[in-house]
């Protein structure tokens, strides 16, 4: 899914994946977006799916790579007790909300600090996943608000869930997939979704635009 300068969004396509993808896989979609017309990413939110990342700066080399906010915090809850969530998810804020790089690594270290010593695969993930979390701590609160989570796609993800539990089964591929497109067709009916989207992306807009000088207004011309 992706969202134009404009703040249209729009589902880019639908492809079948037989659970191995790897960067090979993603780099063969990119490339298809790419040879379709989508010139430039300014950024990419993804929830740390193995050679998303590579494929992604492969095709388009400027491109801001982005780990999911929410799916870090979730992530994180596998390795915790259930009695501990709600404390871990007050210790991380800071983190995840700091106003720099710096400030973020200072929160970090109180939260190793807290919670290393009980829940060590969680500091971990955090380290491992930083290069991609910290792009989000250079950007305006409204660009924040917009990169932090992708529920989005996540959402339509559920409906396709639904439409394929209900069909129970398909005779080939192409069934399945012609499913998902009829899905993909009612997610909007009368636009209403899409007109209060794009009002809420205002801010934003001029976030990007800043931001992002230069190329924004390349994209928007074109």
């Amino acid at each position: 899914m992706g969202v134009t300068v404009n703040g249209e969004r729009d589902i880019l396509g639908i492809w079948a994946g037989d659970g191995q993808e790897g960067a090979r896989f993603w780099l063969q979609v990119f490339t298809e977006l790419k040879n379709r017309g989508v010139e430039d990413v300014l950024i990419a939110v993804c929830d740390g799916l193995k050679g998303l990342p590579e494929a992604i700066n492969t095709t388009w080399e400027q491109t801001v790579v982005q780990q999911c906010i929410v799916h870090l915090i979730r992530n994180s809850f596998r390795y915790a007790g259930r009695q501990h969530r709600d404390a871990i998810v007050r210790s991380l804020k800071p983190v995840y909300t700091a106003p720099s790089e710096q400030a973020a690594k200072d929160r970090f270290e109180e939260f190793a600090a807290e919670w290393g010593g009980r829940y060590p695969a969680i500091v971990q993930l955090w380290k491992n996943s930083w290069a991609e979390f910290v792009p989000f701590l250079e950007y305006d609160v409204e660009i924040r608000r917009v990169i932090c989570t992708t529920n989005a796609i996540e959402s339509i993800n559920a409906r396709y869930r639904r439409a394929v539990r209900a069909r129970g089964h398909f005779p080939n591929e192409a069934a399945a997939l012609k499913c998902l497109y009829l899905v993909t067709r009612s997610l909007d009916p009368t636009g209403g979704g899409r007109a209060r989207w794009v009002m809420r992306w205002k801010p934003a807009l001029n976030a990007f635009a800043i931001t992002f000088a230069g190329r924004f207004e390349k994209t928007t011309h074109e």
